[in-house]
């Protein structure tokens, strides 16, 4: 019964990282750079429904960014943002009662990871901090905002908080 459990408790977070990865690889031309939306991203809300998609959408970003042309500057910066981002999500998100109130939390909370990606393109290709961060910054809420959407509607369907399907 165990591992059953824990089978079930995994199953949607791995599918999860492979969405973030596929979809991030799928528009590569968009998930890089200074003007970037990743709309992988999305998934950072599914933090604010359980911690495990933490560690889902951190590992999602860490194998795309193994692709990333920025090199190991990306696998840094670019996944200590994305595990900030969806911590902060997690810590302050998950008592919400409202789902209004997880996804506008998930994509404040994301604020302090498109610093690091901005510091990052500054040191890595010397991007002008500031400009960078406000262009980083806007694609990140573009996705987050879309997201929410996404996972809204998801959410009539799939338990997050669980990891099922809701009958």
């Amino acid at each position: 019964m165990k591992q059953k459990q824990l089978f079930q408790n995994w199953t949607l977070p791995a599918i999860v990282a492979a969405l973030y990865v596929a979809l991030s690889l799928l528009l590569a031309p968009l998930s890089f750079n200074a003007i970037q939306i990743r709309f992988a991203e999305l998934f950072n809300h599914l933090a604010a429904f359980n911690k495990r998609y933490i560690l889902a959408i951190t590992l999602g970003c860490f194998i795309t960014n193994l692709f990333s042309p920025l090199g190991m500057a990306d696998l840094i910066f670019g996944t200590a943002g994305t595990l900030i981002g969806t911590s902060l999500t997690w810590y302050f998100g998950h008592r919400a009662t409202h789902k209004l109130s997880k996804y506008c939390i998930a994509t404040l909370s994301q604020l302090p990871g498109t610093f690091l990606v901005a510091w990052e393109l500054n040191i890595v290709s010397h991007a002008p901090l500031l400009w960078t961060w406000f262009t980083v910054a806007v694609g990140e809420m573009l996705s987050m905002i879309i997201g929410a959407i996404i996972v809204n509607l998801l959410t009539t369907r799939i338990d997050f908080v669980h990891g099922r399907m809701n009958v």
